[in-house]
């Protein structure tokens, strides 16, 4: 298992897929898992996924997504929400580690990590636990040289930390192109590329027939929490959404797997159906418009959870 970190715009993404391609040209299927919740190579931005690599990624379509494993967490960097961050990769590794023992070529493909720019802080610590958590072999530190000083301190003895220089052809991108780059991705997800479209449906689902939920309620000192409750369970609370057009309009929800309320932690960690856009809300009417990716309606009972992520449906 290798994981690749370092800080934002020093090229992990193209190395873990330098390194994924390489491993499907010697005939082998790698492990490919995303812990960069702010772009989403294997979903969206606000997720964290894995996926079996089965052929080289395509320059227009990226990864051949056949059954990722995706979890929802609703922000573009960890500092939103770093309690639900730690607890989804934790089942992530689980998933990963039940992926492993069941097929045998991927366990003998191997494990590439991608992890995303945020190295200090609670950042830093996210890297530590991720490495003990996916029980990491090799972490390749770019560009940072202080970060790597950090690892070989920090982490077991019997993990490998290689320093390895950032690319001549690494450039910064400006906020606006990561904002595109997001927009592009969730447009992908619903409408495919220009060599492989997709064709989208849209239906009015009643306010009444929607449970849409966030995770975390807002942060509140321990003093003024109920007795025997810490900040920490406030942050994983499941807190229920109102359907109006300031909450809902052109966010994307995430249908959950789960379909009782009863577990919250168990709604936290089970993965997703997939996706869909709220494209209108009609108060009046007490209707929401759905962009959904498949003609079929949503499952029954399902959970939607709210994500920060936006898109204006421009089709």
């Amino acid at each position: 298992t290798l994981m690749v970190v370092g800080p934002s715009d020093c090229g992990k993404s193209t190395l873990c897929r330098i390194l994924l391609n390489y491993g499907v040209r010697m005939g082998r299927t790698p492990l490919f898992v995303d812990l960069d919740c702010g772009q989403g190579c294997v979903s969206i931005a606000g997720t964290l996924g894995a996926v079996t690599v089965e052929r080289p990624a395509d320059i227009e379509d990226g990864y051949s997504l056949v059954a990722p494993i995706v979890y929802h967490f609703g922000h573009t960097s960890p500092d939103g929400n770093i309690t639900l961050y730690n607890i989804l990769m934790k089942s992530l590794s689980k998933a990963v580690d039940l992926k492993m023992q069941t097929e045998k070529k991927t366990k003998y493909s191997g494990v590439i990590i991608n992890t995303c720019g945020w190295v200090k802080s609670h950042g830093y610590q996210a890297i530590i636990r991720a490495a003990q958590d996916f029980n990491v072999d090799i972490i390749t530190v770019l560009d940072q040289e202080r970060l790597y000083n950090e690892l070989v301190r920090d982490v077991n003895k019997s993990v490998k930390v290689i320093f390895t220089p950032k690319s001549g052809g690494v450039v910064e991108r400006v906020r606006k192109y990561r904002i595109d780059a997001r927009d592009a991705r969730v447009r992908w997800y619903f409408y495919g590329s220009a060599k492989s479209g997709l064709y989208p449906y849209s239906f009015e689902v009643p306010f009444n027939q929607m449970r849409v939920y966030k995770i975390g309620a807002p942060n509140l000192p321990d003093s003024c929490m109920p007795i025997g409750m810490k900040t920490e369970d406030n942050l994983t609370k499941l807190v229920s959404v109102s359907p109006t057009a300031q909450t809902l309009l052109n966010h994307i929800l995430a249908v959950s797997t789960a379909t009782s309320l009863e577990d919250n932690l168990k709604v936290l960690e089970s993965s997703l159906y997939g996706f869909v856009c709220v494209t209108n809300v009609d108060v009046e009417r007490q209707m929401v418009t759905l962009l959904v990716p498949q003609q079929r309606p949503l499952p029954q009972n399902s959970i939607l959870l709210l994500s920060d992520i936006q898109f204006m449906d421009s089709h």
